[in-house]
C-alpha cells in the first residue's frame, strides 16, 4: 500500500491553535505590569549560484521572513548554461509555520519541479512536528523495492525548507561551534531521512552584495531512513560521503542560521551552492503594554 495520503479535493484551511504557555504573559500584559515578550525578528533576501566542477549549472533565490509568532520562506530556481540546453528544469518551494518559544514549528510545505518530461507537485501539512497529510501529483507508481515510510517515520520531523533554518539556542553568539551540535529528521513528501551536523571550523565570507562576516562551517551527513530504493546509486553515494560541508550565516535580528555555501563532492567534480547576494535585515521587536 502506498504511504502517500491524498489531500481532499477541497481541503479545509488549517486552523491555528493558541500558542501554549503565553496565557500567563498575556494576563500580566493586560494588567499593565509587563509588556508582551517579543521574539527576535528578521528578513533575508538571497541569491545563489550552483556550479559543478566550476561550471555554472543553476541559479536561484530565497526569501525568509521571521516574525515574532510566525515565519515564511520561499525559494525558486532553474538550470542555466549547457545543462539548461540539455535538460532544462526549474522549481519552486515554500514553507510556513509558527514561532513558539523561539522554535520554528512548521505547518505547511509545497514544492513544484518542472522538466521537459513532467511537472510534479508535492504538498505536506504538519502539526506539532508530525505529518498530517502529504500528496504527490501526479501520484508516482508503486515501486516494491522502495522502503516503506511508516507512521513512526512521519512523527518528529521537519519539512525540507524548515530543516535548513537552524536556530541556535542560548544567548551567546549564534555563529559558533554550538550551531553544529544539531540533527534533524526530514520528510520531503517521498523520503524520510536524517541530517546530522558536526563542527569543523569558523571562517569568514564576503558576498558580492550584502553580508560579509563570520560563518560556522559544519560537516553534514545524510542518513536515509525510508521512502527510497536501496539500490539507487545516488542514495548510496550521498550516504557514504564524509566530505560534505555546509557554511552557515546568520539572519540579522534572529538566532537563525541558514546556508551561505554548500559543498558536495560528486563523480563529475565539486558541486557547490554559493550565495552571491545575502541581504539580511533585522526587524524592530514589537512590544505591547497597557496604556494608562
Amino acid at each position: 500500500m502506498s504511504s502517500v495520503r491524498a489531500f481532499p479535493r477541497h481541503p479545509r484551511p488549517l486552523r491555528r491553535r493558541p500558542l501554549a504557555g503565553r496565557g500567563a504573559a498575556l494576563l500580566f500584559a493586560l494588567a499593565g505590569l509587563l509588556p508582551l515578550p517579543a521574539q527576535a525578528q528578521g528578513k533575508l533576501d538571497a541569491r545563489y549560484e550552483v556550479t559543478l566542477a566550476g561550471i555554472p549549472v543553476g541559479r536561484g533565490s530565497w526569501t525568509i521572513d521571521i516574525a515574532d509568532d510566525h515565519y515564511a520562506a520561499s525559494a525558486s530556481g532553474g538550470t542555466t548554461g549547457l545543462l539548461k540546453a540539455i535538460s532544462g528544469g526549474r522549481g519552486s518551494g515554500s514553507a510556513q509555520g509558527r514561532v513558539v518559544n523561539g522554535q520554528l514549528v512548521p505547518a505547511s510545505y509545497s514544492a513544484m519541479t518542472e522538466t521537459s518530461k513532467k511537472i510534479e507537485t508535492i504538498r505536506i501539512a504538519l502539526a506539532g512536528g508530525n505529518i498530517k497529510e502529504s500528496a504527490i501529483e501526479p501520484e508516482p507508481p508503486v515501486d516494491p523495492a522502495r522502503i516503506e515510510v511508516t507512521d513512526a517515520h512521519r512523527r518528529g520531523v521537519l519539512d525540507p525548507m524548515t530543516g535548513t533554518l537552524l536556530r541556535v539556542p542560548g544567548t551567546g553568539d549564534p555563529v559558533s561551534a554550538e550551531a553544529c551540535k544539531a540533527s534533524a529528521g526530514i520528510f520531503d513528501g517521498r523520503m524520510r531521512y536524517d541530517l546530522r551536523l558536526e563542527f569543523k571550523r569558523l571562517d569568514t565570507v564576503r558576498a558580492e552584495k550584502g553580508y560579509q562576516g563570520p560563518v560556522v562551517v559544519c560537516a553534514i551527513y545524510f542518513i536515509p531512513i525510508s521512502g527510497y530504493v536501496p539500490d539507487r546509486a545516488a542514495i548510496k553515494y550521498l550516504a557514504a560521503q564524509r566530505n560534505m560541508e555546509i557554511w552557515l550565516a546568520p539572519i540579522a535580528g534572529t538566532r537563525v542560521l541558514v546556508p551561505f555555501k554548500l559543498l558536495i563532492p560528486t563523480p563529475l567534480g565539486q558541486g557547490m551552492l554559493l550565495a552571491t547576494e545575502f541581504n539580511a535585515t533585522p526587524a524592530p521587536p514589537k512590544t505591547t503594554a497597557r496604556t494608562q
